[in-house]
């Protein structure tokens, strides 16, 4: 069927302008054209932008486990994200699945579980479920789910992510400003320090275990560190084979950002250092902040802006991280704050996603692209609301 959405502001790559959109089945036919429909969707009043793709979203994890250790089925866990998905106006999300050697909530057994389900629920989806393989580089037991992942229909991403060395740093190092993770000069922490043991507190719960059984297995995991960068080597060619996206996590040196690169990974995701973010461009790689970083206006732990780097033109994308409406109210406090034009704003939550991640049949509003398209009810002065989604041409969520 062809739709036209009439009288709406759209959001084109460099430009806001009133105009008509003509989408077929799942595809844009027509923009500013005359070209006949079938049926039309009075946009008048409405902003009509492409639908959000979110590299990297934890959310689905309050689904999965909303208090520690109360899990839920993943299948229904998976449909009520796909929901607040949709309402929320993104029409690609990356699920970031923490792949750790904790047992619980990210371990191994339950990633699997998760596949099985995006597997089973896939033609139930209302928008398009992707998976972002959020490897810890100390979980060696990933590999097989890491091969299994690679080979689904719907290709995943993979993160290169070290919270072990990150918990195990010296307790008086800042975590923005640890040594890379490999670097011989890179300090350890006691077993003993009060601050790891109120860590390995909170980390228990999400994994099930006491402090003391959570220290013990940390320790134990710890004895791998010498083999890890052989293992990272070997998932990295894995990712390389496949051409998936390659992005590292948390980066806080330019020699942390020097060895993914090295590896294939050519998006930082939260650099921790506005050093590294420039360092970053300056080579080519692609950016990723958080959203809840600039709805907030600031990071929780005292990383970098977000605001600031995009403002400073370090920043390519915008995910949603832990907090899904967040992408949407980051644009929002952006116009406001007036840190960007509306168009060059929205790339950071559309084409610019979509162009890291290689989907280059969606992010943009023109002829030929894929119709994931969004109707945004945004008074002056008001928040914004997504109004309709449309994913692929099919209404995801619509509150017309």
């Amino acid at each position: 069927m062809t739709i036209r959405i009439a009288g709406a502001k759209v959001i084109l790559k460099d430009d806001v302008v009133e105009t008509d959109v003509v989408i077929d089945g799942d595809i844009i036919v027509d923009v500013g054209g005359s070209s006949a429909a079938e049926h039309m969707i009075d946009g008048r009043g409405f902003l009509l932008a492409p639908g959000m793709i979110d590299i990297h979203g934890d959310a689905f994890e309050r689904q999965l486990m909303p208090r520690p250790n109360v899990f839920f089925p993943i299948d229904a866990a998976l449909l009520e994200t796909d929901r607040q998905l949709a309402t929320n106006g993104i029409s690609t999300a990356y699920h970031a699945l923490t792949l750790s050697w904790e047992p619980g909530l990210r371990s191994v057994e339950r990633g699997q579980a998760f596949l099985d389900a995006l597997t089973a629920q896939q033609s139930r989806f209302t928008i398009e479920n992707r998976v972002q393989l959020r490897w810890e580089t100390f979980a060696f037991e990933a590999l097989d789910l890491i091969e299994r992942a690679l080979d689904m229909p719907l290709s995943p991403s993979i993160a290169f992510n070290d919270h072990t060395s990150m918990t195990l740093r010296s307790q008086d190092v800042k975590i923005q400003e640890r040594l890379f993770e490999h670097n011989p000069d890179f300090k350890v922490t006691d077993l003993d320090d009060p601050n790891l043991r109120q860590r390995a507190t909170r980390d228990g719960l999400r994994a099930g275990l006491s402090t003391d059984e959570y220290l013990e297995l940390l320790k134990n995991v710890w004895q791998r560190r010498a083999d890890v960068p052989d293992m990272i080597s070997k998932v990295s060619k894995m990712g390389k084979i496949t051409q998936v996206p390659m992005l590292s996590h948390d980066d806080t040196q330019d020699e942390t950002r020097n060895f993914y690169r090295a590896m294939g990974a050519s998006i930082s995701e939260f650099p921790m250092q506005v050093s590294v973010a420039r360092a970053a461009r300056e080579a080519g790689d692609v950016t990723v902040f958080g959203s809840p970083n600039v709805v907030r206006g600031g990071s929780q732990i005292g990383s970098p802006s977000a605001a600031d780097m995009v403002e400073d033109g370090l920043c390519d994308i915008l995910a949603s991280d832990y907090f899904y409406p967040a992408m949407l109210a980051a644009v929002a406090r952006l116009v406001k704050e007036k840190r960007g034009d509306l168009a060059a704003l929205w790339s950071l939550v559309s084409s610019g996603p979509a162009n890291a991640s290689g989907l280059n049949d969606r992010g943009e509003i023109a002829v030929g692209k894929r119709a994931d398209l969004i109707l945004i009810d945004w008074p002056q002065n008001q928040p914004p609301a997504v109004k309709l989604n449309l994913s692929q041409g099919n209404t995801a969520y619509s509150a017309l």
